[in-house]
């Protein structure tokens, strides 16, 4: 009863309009106050912002911070590919047959993730990971492999809660919710970067100005507000580390796992 109480209540907050509100507010000045508590409150390293707190001119425009330079080496390994984002693992593994299993509980189709795109078929057999970014993260995404950009879509949805309680207790949120979707082509084949919406603001952006071409690690979007990545390679192309399970914690730029050679 309980649960489905709180599901009702998420249900009536996921609408546009709700985000559209708690966004207006977290981008204006008025906002700016609340950035010290917010801060504490989620225990941020005020030392990592490229900027000192005074400085930015709403909760948003913290919220989006850059770090400074050089706080997130990236992995320059051959063949590797490395986390977009700092994150919690929340589901990883090999898609079989086009399902992606167990994301705590519930089941996923590549095709419903990727709004039915012919590319699809590239990721039947492939390999997944669910990356969860909490109010504490850093909130830019980068991009995994050095590659270019051949393919975006924005496939507009809901703004459900994509923390513990909405993957666990609301119906697909990954394929409800509102994703941009980039697909990048590398030396090891081709990436679904699928960046996911949340409750709230909901509003993802690319990186201005967004380069066709991209270096790993590279800027290539960012989240206003928590939000969840998943990311896609093609069959046969990819390896995990072995020391990687849900309930990882990664940081941009880390090594997630190789790519294999071709031929």
């Amino acid at each position: 009863m309980k649960i489905s109480f709180f599901r009702l209540l998420t249900e009536l907050s996921s609408r546009k309009l709700v985000s559209q509100l708690t966004g207006a507010f977290a981008k204006s000045r008025a906002s700016r106050s609340l950035i010290p508590r917010f801060a504490k409150t989620y225990g941020i390293p005020l030392e990592d912002a490229e900027k000192a707190v005074h400085e930015y001119v709403s909760l948003n425009d913290f919220f989006t911070r850059r770090l400074k330079s050089g706080l997130r080496p990236v992995d320059t390994s051959p063949e590797t590919m490395v986390s977009p984002v700092d994150a919690l693992i929340t589901g990883m593994g090999p898609i079989k047959e086009g399902l992606i299993l167990n994301v705590k509980g519930q089941d996923y189709t590549v095709e419903e993730l990727l709004n039915h795109s012919p590319r699809m078929v590239n990721y039947k057999n492939g390999f997944y990971y669910v990356l969860y970014l909490s109010p504490t993260d850093y909130h830019r995404i980068h991009s995994p492999v050095d590659g270019t950009i051949i393919e975006k879509e924005h496939v507009p949805g809901k703004v459900y809660p994509v923390n513990d309680f909405g993957l666990k207790h609301m119906r697909r949120v990954l394929s409800r919710n509102e994703r941009l979707i980039t697909y990048v082509e590398h030396e090891g084949g081709e990436v679904a970067v699928v960046k996911v919406g949340a409750l709230n603001v909901s509003s993802i952006q690319y990186a201005a100005p967004l380069p066709d071409l991209l270096e790993r690690g590279g800027e290539l979007a960012y989240f206003e507000f928590g939000s969840t990545v998943v990311l896609l390679t093609e069959t046969g192309t990819f390896e995990s580390r072995s020391d990687l399970q849900v309930g990882s914690k990664v940081r941009m730029g880390e090594k997630l796992g190789t790519f294999q050679r071709r031929g």
